[in-house]
């Protein structure tokens, strides 16, 4: 077994565990990185939509 696959099923193990002990924490996360992710495609057709000519 190699190292970055290794690493993988480390990574899976954490998440699953945080989810199982945490369930209220893994949800804010999760709602705080869509959150984060919807501002950011946002700011990126803001921009856009300031360069295109009109």
């Amino acid at each position: 077994m190699n190292v970055k696959k290794l690493v993988g099923i480390l990574v899976l193990v954490l998440v699953i565990f945080f989810i199982v002990t945490n369930p209220g924490g893994a949800s804010s996360t999760v709602s705080g990185i869509g959150g984060w992710l919807a501002s950011v495609g946002n700011s990126i057709i803001t921009f856009f939509q300031g360069v295109a000519p009109r």
